[in-house]
């Protein structure tokens, strides 16, 4: 049976160069882009935020209503029936940049989106793999410049990192007994995304037990040695 791989996240180049990696390990693999309210919004350099990204025409684009924990359930079972199994689920959190003072409808629909969806779609992975007794669970959080003194404030991605990086720990603080593996990634910068997309594989496809549980942190030298 081909291997099933399910990638979600924001569209950003870490997501397009996760995705470019697992089509190097399958024939056919599932995405589920993150709904972006912010995706018209400029860094003060005139630059997207959150560009587009082009994805292989081997992914599987599946839809998903973060603030639904229906819509979870239903996503997962999607992308079982149409992948036959999920092998391994890599979930990356890259939560937009907000620089203006958010619309309270913004704030509920980013806490929904970036926060409250990750929740309920951990959960339902972790059932469907306790189920399975196999598989794995990757939940990267990426780093986030401070910038400098002239930076724009990031008003909401920070804390919804944090949020994400709290929850893995959590996540990974209870799962040394599960039979599948849980692993935490961090270490994404800009400008490596497929040096650290090739180490994510290198990890997951070693199946090291002795990694579950625990944060795994990217190291160029350590990669390329």
């Amino acid at each position: 049976m081909t291997r099933g791989i399910l990638i979600t996240g924001n569209e950003t180049s870490l997501l397009a160069a996760t995705a470019a990696e697992a089509a190097k390990r399958t024939e056919s693999f599932a995405t589920v882009l993150v709904p972006n309210r912010f995706s018209d919004l400029k860094s003060q350099d005139g630059e997207s935020v959150m560009p587009k990204v082009e994805l292989s025409d081997r992914a599987i684009p599946l839809s998903w209503n973060p603030a639904s924990s229906i819509s979870a359930r239903t996503m997962v079972l999607a992308a079982e029936n149409r992948l036959g199994q999920i092998n391994d689920a890599i979930l990356i959190c890259s939560p937009p940049a907000a620089f203006k003072t958010p619309a309270p409808e913004e704030i509920e629909f980013f806490v929904n989106n970036q926060i409250k969806g990750w929740f309920f779609l951990i959960q339902d992975l972790l059932k469907y793999f306790r189920r399975t007794g196999k598989g794995s669970l990757s939940l990267v959080a990426p780093e986030i410049s401070s910038g400098g003194k002239n930076t724009q404030v990031d008003l909401m991605g920070p804390p919804a990192l944090a949020s994400f990086q709290s929850f893995t720990q959590g996540i990974l603080a209870s799962s040394v007994n599960e039979p599948f593996l849980v692993m935490g990634f961090t270490g994404a910068e800009a400008g490596v995304e497929e040096e650290f997309a090739a180490w994510l594989f290198k990890v997951i496809d070693e199946g090291n037990k002795k990694n579950s549980g625990r944060w795994q942190k990217f190291s160029k030298i350590k990669f390329f040695r």
